[in-house]
């Protein structure tokens, strides 16, 4: 079992940025793959960014805006928000899988609204 516990989430004006945390209860050199979801009331959950084997990606809407990362020292992934959107918010979920497994973790999510 994989503990993730997101952070940061709040209210943050069109424009702005705000950043996203996910500590992790393992190792971040344990993990092949770790990710950011969104879930906006109504819609399907979406993905926002990932890092799996070490190569990021992102979705169309957040590329150029959003950015992935992780501090192995502080087992701990980020998503760094700028130019924060009126179609940005949404609850914001962590996700992560271990080597040599398909099971993914997820955590309980993180609310993002956005004012214009």
């Amino acid at each position: 079992q994989v503990h993730l516990v997101e952070s940061g989430g709040g209210l943050v004006q069109a424009g702005g940025s705000l950043r996203l945390s996910c500590a992790t209860a393992v190792s971040i050199r344990s993990l092949n793959a770790m990710g950011w979801y969104r879930q906006a009331p109504g819609k399907e959950r979406e993905l926002v960014a990932t890092i799996i084997s070490g190569v990021t990606d992102y979705a169309e809407s957040v590329k150029g805006r959003f950015t992935i990362s992780r501090d192995s020292a502080q087992n701990t992934i980020y998503l760094q928000m700028n130019n924060v959107r009126p179609e940005d918010p949404a609850v914001y979920y962590c996700t992560v899988r271990q080597i040599f497994s398909t099971r993914a973790y997820w955590g309980q999510g993180t609310q993002v609204t956005v004012s214009s």
